[in-house]
């Protein structure tokens, strides 16, 4: 066992600085208290690179497009350096925190399709293509994220992922009314997501029609 010379106190394990006034100890070690962490360790490991590598990224677009001033081939006025930096800072602090334990399956794609979805909107926008990605992208990606989220809440026996169903759902039906209200013609890619979002939201009532009641009277407190 060994000893602080300062704090008077015997320390168990084989930590060599004392945990009250961080000191050297004297003695000799034993076994360490707890088990090595080796998984976590390597884990932050893989954290500490990857925030290298995309740091590192981001420092080079920046540096390739203000200081040397290299441009996309027909977007000569574009700071495409900028693009590359929101979406590197989006993945390392809200793709990647998806992958964390502790979330469940359905939030994590949730979660992680709505950053995409809003990342791909933005870039499409500076390229004009907003047209087509809202006419055709959004809703495709939209109704498949809904049909994923209804495959977990039939096979969760949690009961954690039918609010992420209904949310998803909502998000299909209700950008579906809106759009059909503003311009009086839905596309194809809509009118499918429409009819996707209403499917599942009726097969959710059928398959797990008291889950959904509890999730309904949770939320709205009815």
């Amino acid at each position: 066992m060994r000893r602080c010379p300062y704090c008077k106190v015997d320390i168990e394990g084989d930590l060599v600085k004392c945990p009250l006034c961080q000191s050297k100890l004297t003695g000799n070690g034993e076994d360490p208290c707890y088990p090595k962490l080796e998984a976590q360790k390597k884990r932050s490991l893989f954290y500490k690179i990857h925030l290298s590598v995309t740091w590192g990224l981001l420092i080079i677009g920046l540096g390739l497009d203000f200081l040397i001033g290299l441009r996309l081939p027909g977007y000569q006025d574009l700071h495409w350096s900028l693009l590359l930096a929101m979406w590197l800072l989006a993945f390392e602090f809200g793709i990647m925190r998806q992958f964390k334990p502790g979330t469940g399956s359905a939030g994590k794609v949730t979660k992680l399709v709505l950053i995409i979805i809003a990342l791909w909107c933005v870039t499409a926008y500076v390229f004009g293509l907003l047209e087509i990605t809202i006419d055709l992208v959004v809703p495709i990606v939209l109704a498949a994220t809904i049909t994923a989220n209804f495959v977990l809440a039939m096979i969760d026996k949690n009961g954690n992922t039918m609010s992420y169903l209904l949310t998803g759902v909502f998000m299909g039906i209700v950008p579906s009314v809106i759009y059909l209200c503003v311009k009086s013609k839905m596309p194809l890619a809509w009118a499918i997501c429409l009819i996707v979002s209403v499917i599942l939201f009726a097969g959710a009532v059928i398959f797990k029609g008291r889950e959904v009641a509890a999730e309904f009277q949770r939320r709205f407190h009815i």
